[in-house]
């Protein structure tokens, strides 16, 4: 992790400061001008925000967002109140398939609105603060694709990982060569998974503000135990 994973140009502040500069659309610039950009701010003075959403299958490029879920917190605690969540209305038809997995219908997306109309809220609620997630493929892939699909400009920002975080201490390649000696599975770095090594709840998964909660559980839960409030966002994003 760090402040040269996932960006251009010599690290994400610098790409950030870019983005500001020179993006049009004024709801993105206000976004990126307010992003905390210094990679050395301390983690314990930095606003968060957790974010999850759930989709229409894994890949950006054949699947949609179906709902996003927002939870602002800081190492003081996590402001359940203040949550966010959106049911979207895909660009295409969806597999009654994934319908098990998040439990959001045809019925629910028929009137729903599109992403574009919901952009600007969705920036509102972002702005300021660091999105942490749990696997952050998923959420930069298809919110990029989604701003892309609609004639947007680049719509990508570090995040911190609490899965990538997990996989720093639990798929090195030491610690798997090791297990798979033993015969043991790799160890599972799954959100619930993840939380019940810092005994933490299980709670029930593929819904978005629940998920999103339990992503700044998670993140809270990983700073005590490795990190501190000083440990610089630079450090920690990707």
């Amino acid at each position: 992790m760090g402040t040269k994973n996932g960006a251009v140009g010599g690290g994400w502040s610098a790409w950030l400061q870019d983005q500001a500069r020179r993006t049009e659309t004024p709801v993105l610039r206000a976004f990126y001008e307010r992003f905390p950009a210094d990679a050395h701010q301390p983690v314990g003075q930095t606003p968060l925000v957790a974010l999850d959403l759930e989709t229409s299958g894994l890949d950006p490029r054949r699947h949609a967002i179906l709902s996003i879920g927002l939870v602002p917190f800081d190492l003081n605690g996590i402001s359940i109140a203040r949550r966010r969540y959106w049911i979207l209305r895909p660009p295409r038809g969806f597999s009654g398939e994934s319908v098990a997995y998040h439990h959001i219908t045809h019925a629910d997306t028929e009137q729903a609105p599109d992403f574009a109309e919901i952009l600007p809220d969705l920036l509102d609620a972002l702005a300021g603060r660091l999105p942490v997630v749990h696997y952050h493929p998923i959420e930069r892939g298809f919110l990029e694709r989604a701003a892309h699909q609609r004639g947007l400009e680049t719509f990508r920002f570090p995040v911190i990982d609490t899965m990538a975080i997990e996989a720093r201490r639990y798929r090195q390649r030491w610690r798997m060569g090791l297990r798979r000696l033993l015969g043991k599975a790799p160890t599972s770095i799954r959100l619930n998974d993840s939380r019940a090594r810092y005994n933490l709840p299980a709670y029930e998964g593929h819904q978005a503000v629940i998920d999103a909660t339990g992503t700044a559980e998670l993140l809270l839960a990983q700073i005590q135990h490795h990190y501190s409030s000083s440990t610089a966002i630079g450090d920690l994003w990707v």
